[in-house]
């Protein structure tokens, strides 16, 4: 592929482009998904709605976000609501999305909306992009989605469907920069609102990253990439790196009353200010506390080891068990039901791994 990111067809006309947004819309109202933050124009989803859902939604299949979706709105119906909300509250409401600076960067940026903006949401992508969290993208879609702004909204599933439609090769990341005037020229003059999430929805569900099915897309017709062999060739990635594995250690220390010993993470970093159990290694801590710690305890080690994956890298934990009736704790360690706390999903492995013996990746 020549790699400047150039239509490999004659430049598509204004009519081209109208008649191709009033399919994809047309498609929209008959086959579009039915989501609890979705509105369809001329009604708006309310930004608090889209604030959230855009947050949860970052790297994580709206199938997993509907549950906790919904779960928050119940708890937090307002923006006033989750801003008065406790940090560590919120926190383990997040428990098992994973990506735990989204739930602290949206408690914070609760927090500035209620205090700068008497809880309104600002409704330009700039004021947007002020808040903590809240980049170029998620800025769009609340501008675009709950204030039928013309802010361009360019997620996964929307650059794959451009890159086709345009014959764009240029290889991933560069090519997002590069979509905001392809996006503009296809964007109609109304539904605003209602056009990102058309264009979402089309990218799951037809134009997919291995099987796009050009026989029932909305935009076959004016589709630069029905003409190749293989349109799932855009867009153009680049070659995955290889993620490293840091080993750690995770101590499981039990009073015999069914409560382990947690401590409560630091603020910032992995899984910052969430549960867990004390351990090193993993997220690049030394060892030296946690030997001391164990220096007094009578630990068996299990000799298979837990393993997790976050964005950049592979945990492979190694499991110290031991029990110390109603000990007293180190500081900043407390008892708990572990089935009864908050605990992300590396520290919810190392825990079922602790009472059955068996091991999931």
């Amino acid at each position: 592929m020549a790699g400047k990111g150039r239509s490999a067809r004659p430049e598509k006309t204004a009519a081209q482009l109208a008649a191709a947004a009033s399919h994809l819309l047309d498609w929209y109202d008959r086959a579009g998904r039915q989501l609890p933050w979705r509105r369809h124009w001329p009604e708006l989803a309310p930004p608090y709605l889209v604030f959230l859902s855009e947050l949860m939604l970052q790297q994580t299949s709206v199938t997993a976000v509907i549950p906790y979706f919904q779960a928050f709105v119940r708890r937090w119906p307002t923006i006033e609501a989750l801003a008065d909300a406790d940090q560590a509250e919120v926190l383990e409401a997040w428990a098992g999305l994973g990506y735990y600076a989204r739930a602290r960067n949206m408690h914070k940026a609760a927090r500035l909306i209620v205090a700068r903006h008497e809880g309104r949401f600002p409704e330009q992508p700039e004021q947007l992009c002020a808040l903590p969290g809240i980049g170029p993208y998620t800025a769009g879609a609340i501008a675009a989605i709950a204030f039928d702004q013309p802010a361009p909204v360019i997620d996964g599933n929307i650059e794959r469907v451009l890159a086709r439609f345009y014959h764009l090769d240029t290889p991933l990341p560069a090519l997002k920069k590069q979509l905001v005037t392809p996006y503009s020229r296809l964007l109609p003059d109304q539904r605003r609102s209602d056009f990102p999430q058309a264009l979402m929805d089309l990218g799951a569900l037809i134009c997919t990253p291995a099987r796009p099915d050009c026989a029932v897309c909305p935009l076959a017709r004016d589709c630069s990439a029905r003409q190749l062999a293989d349109p799932s060739i855009l867009p153009v990635k680049p070659a995955k790196k290889a993620k490293p594995t840091r080993q750690g250690r995770a101590l499981v220390l039990l009073d015999g009353q069914g409560r382990a010993a947690l401590i409560r993470r630091a603020g910032k970093g992995l899984l910052g200010g969430l549960p867990g159990f004390p351990s090193d290694g993993w997220d690049r801590s030394p060892p030296e506390p946690l030997d001391r710690i164990l220096e007094g305890l009578e630990a068996r080690i299990l000799p298979a080891k837990v393993r997790h994956t976050f964005t950049h890298f592979h945990a492979s934990m190694t499991l110290c068990l031991a029990e110390a009736g109603g000990a007293d704790l180190p500081a900043g360690w407390f008892w708990a039901v572990p089935e009864e706390t908050g605990l992300p999903s590396l520290m919810k492995k190392i825990w079922q791994a602790s009472q059955t013996g068996q091991i999931s990746d």
